[in-house]
């Protein structure tokens, strides 16, 4: 198989080793050339991707930001061909899935949205690595839902990866799911540290504030643009842990012991329903 790699960060970094140590030919793009040299250097990728390798490719992961994606596949959609796959990498999917899929029937190649449900609180090449999606999720939008060769070798094309399993969707459920799951997650860890008394943790906290702070350490510029292009879903989280941290604070100011109770057992309850016990 040969992968083509648009950016090196912790994201197609990580997709870069994954393939490479499974055997595969890999050539890659990175904005910062550098980057691309040290990969070739490190013996991560095979060479650069360049307009004449595109078509040879026969998946390729687009893993730049969601507006930068989107110009690689204006900039590019003219060259790719028949034969890749593009699927795209970005948190967010309604935008880069209309203008992808629009892009892709204009120019005839085949265009898959996904997002790799993996990662760390790091980012850049230094921190990707091979095994990074063992066992994890992988999330992607196809262009269309019934043709099961198709899917099929959607899988086929990923497996080289380690994901654990390929979760079908659209852009609109992604997008609502996902302002729940990570990007309110993500705002609440950030907001979080944001108290004085942070300054004063070391020697007085473990396993819940190492859990809740994980993620408060991100990349501002990546994460800026993913909160506003699903804004929409993101306020409505925000409104519905802003009511709920408002409940919390009145039965605690009033020593309303008995809705305090209830609200931490509902809290509990949901867990155990949605998780398991």
């Amino acid at each position: 198989m040969i992968a083509g790699i648009i950016g090196l960060g912790l994201i197609g970094g990580s997709f870069a080793k994954a393939y490479h140590s499974k055997g595969h030919t890999v050539y890659a793009f990175n904005r910062t050339k550098s980057v691309t040299d040290f990969a070739l250097l490190s013996g991560d990728i095979d060479g650069e991707l360049t307009d004449e390798r595109i078509p040879e490719c026969d998946i390729i992961l687009n893993c730049l930001y969601p507006q930068a994606a989107i110009k690689w596949l204006e900039d590019k959609g003219p060259i790719i061909g028949k034969k890749p796959i593009v699927i795209d990498g970005c948190g967010t999917k309604k935008d880069i899935c209309e203008k992808g899929m629009a892009l892709a029937e204009k120019y005839g190649f085949t265009f898959v949205g996904g997002h790799p449900m993996a990662g760390t609180q790091f980012s850049g090449y230094k921190y990707a690595k091979a095994t990074l999606y063992n066992g994890a999720p992988m999330v992607i939008v196809p262009p269309k839902y019934d043709d099961i060769v198709f899917l099929a070798h959607i899988k086929e094309l990923l497996e080289p990866a380690g994901f654990r399993s390929i979760t079908v969707t659209t852009a609109d459920e992604h997008d609502a799911v996902i302002a729940f799951t990570s990007q309110l997650a993500h705002i609440v860890s950030n907001a979080y540290v944001k108290s004085p008394t942070s300054r004063r943790h070391a020697g007085m906290s473990a396993g819940s504030y190492k859990d809740l702070t994980r993620v408060a350490w991100l990349n501002p510029q990546m994460w800026t643009e993913l909160f506003l292009e699903n804004k929409d879903n993101l306020v409505y989280e925000l409104d519905t842990i802003i009511r709920s941290l408002k409940e919390y604070k009145a039965a605690i100011q009033s020593e309303d012991s008995e809705t305090l109770r209830k609200l931490l057992e509902d809290g509990k309850r949901i867990k155990e329903e949605v998780d398991g016990k």
